[in-house]
Order: structure tokens, then C-alpha cells, then sequence
């Protein structure tokens, strides 16, 4: 009985520290996530160097921050659409932009695009020839 016992107390002492383990590597690992992700936000770097490539890019009325970010994303503007909605979020511009077309470039960071797109300085269209 006693050696029941004993075995009893070690295994679950054994799944005890095991599962503490694994809880301090999760909040470690999710930590480092976070932090990466908030890094991020703050350092990211244009897709390219400049001259970069210019990219006619349109926003519609009502779309939010996400949509915007998808936009971009699609167009080769940025990495991240999740990432460009937080820092349209935390940026001067977040309920700024305007509607309209815009001429943005590769070389541009997203706080140069949100700045863009909240002046509302839309690409002109080309006048017809006379």
C-alpha cells in the first residue's frame, strides 16, 4: 500500500511540474509573439527600396482599417494586413482617410500611406487630348 502510495504522489508530482513546464514555454512563446508583433508595429520596413514601384490603389467609402490592409496586401504594398490595421489604429490618421484613388509606392511606409490617404490628395486623372 504504501508503495502505491508513494508512486501515486511521484506521478502526480511528475504531471504537476509537466504541465507547469508547458504552461511557462506557452505564456513564453506567446510573450515573444506579442512582443514581435508590437516590435513590429512601430519598425516595419517598406517592401522595397526606394525608387520602389508606384501602385494606383482605390479606397471606397466605409471601408475600415482591415479592408484598407487587405487592399494593400493585395496590391504588394505591405506584408501584413492585421499589422497595417493596428497601426492605421494607433496612428494620427485613424479616422482620417478619405475615399478616393491614390497613387502609392512599394518604397512607402504605412504611416506615409495613411498620411496619404487621409490628405485626400487623389491621383489626378489624365485630362483627355484636345
Amino acid at each position: 500500500m504504501k508503495a502505491r502510495k508513494l508512486v501515486s504522489r511521484i506521478v502526480g508530482l511528475s504531471v504537476g511540474i509537466l504541465v507547469m513546464v508547458l504552461v511557462i514555454f506557452g505564456i513564453y512563446y506567446l510573450a515573444q509573439k506579442a512582443y514581435s508583433f508590437g516590435y513590429r508595429v512601430y519598425t516595419e520596413e517598406p517592401i522595397e527600396k526606394e525608387p520602389g514601384t508606384d501602385v494606383l490603389v482605390e479606397v471606397t467609402k466605409g471601408m475600415d482599417g482591415r479592408q484598407i490592409g487587405e487592399l494593400l496586401l493585395k496590391k504588394g504594398l505591405i506584408r501584413d494586413a492585421g499589422l497595417f490595421a493596428v497601426q492605421l489604429k494607433l496612428s494620427a490618421y485613424a479616422d482620417d482617410i478619405k475615399p478616393g484613388t491614390y497613387l502609392l509606392n512599394t518604397s512607402m511606409t504605412a504611416e506615409e500611406m495613411c498620411g496619404n490617404m487621409a490628405s485626400g490628395q487623389e491621383e489626378e486623372e489624365e485630362s483627355e487630348n484636345p
